[in-house]
């Protein structure tokens, strides 16, 4: 930052107005006259661009007024030209987006007012050192400095777009968040590849696969310690076939990240997908602790069990996930599934026993079929309500109203020659 004296623009109020005679403004006509050229004057100097009333608004902390005073310098044919008048914008625009930062951690429903500040603050640092790579000003960042301080306000700003999955945009935001971080090697605070994670996560999203993997990479040498970036890469290499490198990345997370629960579900996916069953087995009969606390890997797990039309096992592990994440509809829908089939099941035995004369026996079956396809009733009913125009879910819960010989049965059928029309 340049150190030189602070200058401000002087108004000056010594003179004095004589007396007058106004006896012809009396009119009306002279009156709406006067009134036109006196208010003149004032509109012109309110909207007449001036970098120093930017600096002055700019040194007081006045951010949103500086901002103001900078956008006027920028539609300024002759401004727009100069050095200065860009890296006044860039620091104001540097301060505006921090405070906006600070505003949002100190109330969680706080709406920026200026969500682009981050990114105009970057492109005009880049914009500065394009024309003068040296230029600086008293108490305000070189181009230099503050390109390197913008990646952590530019992360998050670049996660925003991607929740709300736009990912171009997104992509955007934080290639020039990649920028800032490697402007300074080591950077200032080290982001430990969760910066090159979420990059790498904006390209999956657009289907570039290739700059997705390199930067995947790039946050695991970064230091990364999530273990979304290995399931991203292995996910990824599961989708073109190459079980080579899903095997690679799954060990070299298990040496990073030894013991974590979502490798352990990952390598069980990677046994089912190279037909290696009982490898698969014998990791899903000792899942760790640590399992049993994450509803989305007991989703998971059960998963398989259903693959492998194990629905008591999937049935009790998705009720322990139900109670983890309750509302959930990826659950109900599972456990609707499972329902579903263990109704199918008790049924069949019950038909077996009726066959042999056993039919004391058969009635225990028969109960249960009819209580699992209450159950699953309720389940495919809640989903219904997320995913109203979902087919297979419409076909499954006519079908359990038919067996069950409800009443909703003919609305539901109603429904599906609806949509089929």
């Amino acid at each position: 930052m340049k150190k030189h004296p602070l200058f401000f623009t002087k108004f000056f109020s010594a003179f004095k107005l004589k007396k007058l005679n106004f006896s012809f403004l009396l009119s009306p006509f002279s009156l709406l006259l006067f009134s036109l050229f006196a208010f003149l004057p004032l509109c012109s100097l309110a909207q007449k661009a001036s970098v120093s009333k930017a600096y002055n608004y700019f040194i007081t902390k006045d951010f949103v007024k500086a901002k103001e005073a900078i956008d006027l310098c920028i539609q300024d044919e002759k401004l727009v030209q100069k050095v200065q008048t860009w890296l006044y914008k860039a620091n104001i625009y540097f301060y505006l987006a921090n405070q906006e930062y600070d505003a949002k951690r100190e109330n969680n429903l706080y709406q920026a007012l200026f969500p682009d500040a981050a990114v105009n603050a970057f492109d005009a640092f880049v914009k500065t050192k394009e024309m003068n790579k040296n230029a600086e000003a008293y108490d305000m960042l070189s181009p230099n400095e503050g390109i390197a301080k913008l990646y952590a306000l530019l992360l998050v700003y670049g996660v925003e777009d991607l929740i709300a999955e736009n990912y171009e945009r997104a992509k955007e935001v934080l290639a020039k968040a990649v920028a800032s971080y490697e402007l300074v090697s080591p950077p200032q605070f080290p982001l430990y590849g969760e910066l090159y994670y979420y990059f790498a996560y904006s390209f999956e999203m657009l289907n570039d696969v290739e700059n997705a993997e390199k930067y995947y990479n790039k946050a695991i040498l970064d230091g990364s310690n999530n273990v979304n970036v290995y399931l991203r890469l292995i996910e990824n290499f599961k989708r073109d076939n190459n079980s080579t490198k899903m095997i690679e990345i799954l060990d070299a997370g298990k040496k990073s990240l030894p013991g974590n629960p979502a490798l352990h579900v990952a390598e069980i996916d990677y046994y089912y997908f190279t037909e290696d069953k009982p490898s698969a087995i014998s990791l899903m009969d000792n899942l760790p602790a640590s399992v049993f606390e994450n509803a989305d890997l007991l989703v998971n797990v059960a998963n398989f069990y259903i693959i492998d039309t194990n629905y008591t096992k999937a049935y009790d592990l998705l009720t322990q996930a139900n109670r983890l994440m309750s509302n959930n509809f990826v659950i109900f829908y599972n456990l609707g599934v499972c329902t579903y089939y263990l109704a199918e099941e008790n049924s069949l035995k019950a038909n077996q026993l009726e066959v042999k004369g056993e039919n004391s026996s058969a009635l225990v079956y028969k109960t249960k079929t009819n209580d699992f396809l209450l159950e699953a009733q309720d389940y495919f009913e809640r989903v219904h309500k997320y995913e109203p125009q979902d087919m297979n879910v419409m076909f499954t819960l006519r079908s359990i109203y038919a067996r069950l010989e409800s009443p909703k049965y003919e609305e539901m059928d109603a429904k599906i020659k609806a949509v089929e029309k």
